[in-house]
């Protein structure tokens, strides 16, 4: 039998109105008060009834992450940092997947339902800022990614040309001089992919080598296959790399495959680096080496500021905001 604030009530002397400031945290009740009202709450078991207290603020008690795939599995891993991140503010998570569909994308960033939800984290792909600008009907959002920044709202990413910088210095200082590039995109929605393509030709220009685009593959998506893919056309091409830079970690197992198959070495033959820290990477063959984003303080900063945003505490200007990565060297490398 679930109780009511009711039973509280009567249990602890008190009115129910007392027991409604004791579970909602207001100050002004006396201790003596409370301490009657908390061991009756113990007592019974009471658990408050989280969405008639939401309806009661106008709200549902949910947020919706939208991102473009989860078969990407840094989207899964990053939906599942939001999840932890979100019940510290009682919220339920609704998780929407886009596929980078101009039209999903106006539904997710218009609320996807009336009233369905109090707040979005969105990794847009096909929108641009022009798109998402705010509305009174929309809810609060915070955006992910690199498709829009310093645009109609809170924004939170990582430093993807430094990161793609450090990554291809590691491949340098261990000798490597023909470093390839894999998952080039050239379309409008390709923001992530220009970004770490030019931390890659940075580095190499620090270095005084050539970014050669005889080096730079490209990759319809970002999947296995498409590495697997990009890496025999460059072997075939004749352009074999003495390294490779993988702009995910899904990418670059499939590179790691396609190499196996032609009877090359990793990493003696060619090194191979990736993006994201997937779990797949540690327990690949060889262990895979690979930038790290910090997912769960990405998914900490998105859910906290998206917070602010729906209690109405912050109505300042949009944030930027840029959470920190690290590479994270493994056998891949050497």
């Amino acid at each position: 039998m679930r109780h009511r604030l009711k039973d509280v009530a009567e249990r602890a002397g008190v009115s129910v109105k007392t027991v409604s400031n004791v579970v909602n945290g207001y100050e002004h009740v006396r201790p003596d008060t409370r301490a009657r009202v908390l061991e009756a709450i113990s007592a019974l078991d009471y658990r408050p009834n989280i969405s008639a207290r939401n309806l009661r603020r106008g709200r549902t008690g949910i947020i919706a992450l939208a991102v473009p795939e989860l078969d990407i599995p840094y989207f899964a891993e990053l939906a599942r940092h939001v999840v932890t991140a979100a019940a510290r503010h009682d919220w339920t998570v609704l998780i929407d997947q886009t596929n980078g569909d101009r039209e999903q994308e106006r539904l997710v960033a218009g609320g996807i339902r009336d009233h369905l939800i109090d707040g979005l984290i969105f990794s847009p792909l096909a929108l641009t800022g022009a798109d998402l600008s705010p509305s009174a009907e929309a809810p609060p959002m915070v955006l992910l990614g690199e498709r829009v920044d310093h645009g109609p709202a809170d924004h939170v990413a990582i430093d993807n040309v430094a990161a793609a910088r450090d990554a291809t210095a590691h491949l340098i200082t261990l000798g490597r001089r023909r470093i390839a590039a894999v998952g080039a995109q050239h379309t409008a929605e390709a923001a992530t992919a220009r970004l770490r393509l030019a931390g890659w030709s940075a580095a190499l220009t620090a270095a005084g080598l050539p970014a050669d685009p005889a080096l730079v593959a490209p990759a319809p998506s970002w999947h296995r296959a498409d590495g697997a893919t990009a890496v025999r056309d460059l072997l075939v091409g004749g352009r074999r790399p003495d390294a490779i830079l993988c702009f995910n970690d899904t990418l670059a197992l499939g590179a790691i495959r396609a190499l196996h198959d032609a009877g090359l070495r990793v990493p003696d033959d060619v090194a191979v680096a990736g993006f994201d820290d997937i779990e797949d990477g540690r327990y690949s063959i060889p262990t895979l080496t690979t930038v790290a984003p910090d997912k769960a303080d990405l998914a900490r900063v998105a859910v906290d500021l998206l917070a602010a945003r729906v209690a109405g505490g912050d109505t300042g200007p949009p944030q930027e905001q840029t959470v920190p990565h690290r590479l994270i060297v493994r056998e891949s490398t050497g």
